[in-house]
């Protein structure tokens, strides 16, 4: 059995700590939501660098909080609960904050990752490529870089004649010589956790933001004569951060594209990509087909052979092989083998359709199970009730679920039909083989093969219309379908009596 960890050391291979910078208050982002909880592609900005970290496996992953501190705090809890969030009281700038972050693990030794916390395209490859460019180099720290065509307002990359960084200046301390450098600062770094304390502790706030900047920590060890390096990211899309709400919809729709991008090569069938949007924590299966205006949420899954589409939303559902789901809003339920779905329908969490089912136009579903090969073609509402095999369920009918105080369940069995308007009245059975007739109020259990019947015998009225609404083209239209009737009565006479 292999030896503990001494405390604060990175396993072997691994890495030590993992730093996400979130503290500050995106003021650019104009929301009272704090700027690294800004959600896409299926994740807050900061959960899409939390997963890009993740294969790290680091021994600490520390979340400085500021602004907003409650509520990513919260949202931590809920998608990273192994974090832990370290606050920054002050907001003194990017190296005071990583500075706050090292503090709180005194004993850490070895490489320690720190990312901002508003890259959302940072994939877990680069971030790999830069632990292990790292300590393939044998640096005490290694920067992210990238070229870009437009490097305006970012700090550039200065290497000296053998290609070693040397320093990263700024875009308002750059030399003209120095602004024409295409290589950027990506704001991603690996360093030893003993130089940088070092470093972080000799930093000044001598600038026009009276800030510690992290950028200074690579000046300062690079005057000391320690080992630094710069590793350029394959893409360089990867390194794009968010600052304002263009800027989110430019990432999310780069982050959507490597998304639909990634499904095509596997196999999957994307009509029109700029109308497909796919969360990335979605699985889409290879010779499943997604119509135009399809949006796939949460934790959706949709099986081999399906068809999803067009103008549907899944959140949270799963779509099994064969089936079918087109025009429709479904949420948390689960649409078995061949089933199908819509148009117009509306999925509500817990329903459950077993393989070949049916729920049609503008039927509304909740908490329901639907039988193999059972149908509820259109216009119903379905709410906490199982539906044997087999069975059908005319247009118009109501599962009355809710009594006002508490909700009631309704079983029908196999092969049941049900009539068009029926009232089901939970709790209610309505046992197999039987049926309802059209328009009634069902309030009590149909045993199996019988007829539930609950209407009022019909009563015509005669002359209502002519006594109550006199003058009306109703009474018009009677009073000359009366006439027409007498007249071909006495025609009928008239040709009895020869």
């Amino acid at each position: 059995m292999s030896e503990p960890l001494p405390p604060g050391a990175a396993p072997e291979g691994g890495i030590a700590a993992v730093v996400v910078l979130a503290a500050g208050q995106g003021t650019r982002m104009r929301s009272a939501t704090p700027k690294v909880l800004h959600a896409l592609g299926g994740r807050s900005m900061l959960g899409h660098v939390l997963a890009a970290a993740a294969p790290l496996v680091a021994r600490h992953t520390l979340v400085v909080v500021g602004a907003g501190r409650e509520a990513v705090e919260e949202h931590l809890a809920q998608v990273a609960p192994g974090a832990r969030p370290v606050l920054q009281e002050e907001q003194r700038g990017s190296g005071h904050a990583a500075a706050v972050a090292l503090a709180a693990v005194p004993d850490l030794e070895g490489p320690v990752l720190l990312v901002n916390g508003d890259a959302p395209l940072l994939r877990p490859e680069t971030v790999t490529a830069l632990v292990e460019a790292h300590r393939a180099a044998g640096a005490v720290l290694t920067v992210l870089t990238a070229e870009v065509d437009d490097p305006t307002g970012l700090g550039r990359i200065v290497r000296d004649g053998d290609g070693a960084v040397r320093a990263i200046v700024e875009q308002r301390d750059a030399t003209p010589e120095q602004r024409a450098i295409r290589e950027i600062n990506a704001g991603v770094y690996v360093g030893e956790a003993a130089a940088l304390r070092r470093a972080l502790g000799s930093l000044r706030e001598d600038n026009d933001q009276g800030e510690q900047y992290l950028t200074d920590v690579l000046g300062l060890l690079v005057a000391e004569g320690a080992p630094v390096a710069g590793v350029p990211a394959e893409d360089p899309v990867d390194v794009l951060g968010c600052n304002d709400r263009r800027e989110l919809a430019a990432r999310r729709r780069t982050l959507n594209d490597r998304v639909l991008d990634d499904l095509m090569r596997s196999g999957v069938t994307v009509v029109d990509p700029a109308t497909t949007w796919v969360d990335v924590t979605v699985t889409v299966a290879a010779d499943a087909l997604l119509e135009p205006g399809v949006h796939l949420r949460g934790t959706t899954s949709v099986a081999t052979g399906a068809v999803v589409g067009p103008d549907t939303t899944l959140v949270d559902t799963t779509v099994e092989e064969g089936a079918s789901v087109v025009r429709s809003h479904v949420l948390g339920a689960v649409v078995g083998p061949r089933a199908t779905v819509g148009p117009f329908s509306y999925l509500r969490p817990g329903t459950r359709l077993a393989a070949a089912s049916k729920v049609g136009a503008f039927v509304e579903t909740k908490n329901v199970q639907v039988g193999e090969d059972s149908k509820v073609p259109h216009l119903s509402y379905v709410g906490d009730a199982t539906i044997g095999r087999g069975s059908n369920v005319g247009a118009a009918t109501v599962f009355v679920n809710y009594d006002g105080v508490a909700k009631h369940h309704t079983r029908v069995g196999d092969h049941v039909r049900i009539g068009s308007d029926t009232m089901l009245v939970a709790p209610v059975t309505v046992g197999d083989g039987a049926y309802t007739a059209a328009g009634s109020v069902i309030t009590n259990d149909v045993p199996p093969g019988a007829m539930g019947v609950a209407r009022a015998r019909q009563r015509n009225v005669a002359g209502w219309v002519r006594r109550r609404r006199p003058g009306t083209a109703a009474a018009q239209a009677a009073e000359a379908a009366v006439d027409a009737g007498a007249e071909a009565a006495a025609h009928t006479r008239a040709e009895a009596s020869e």
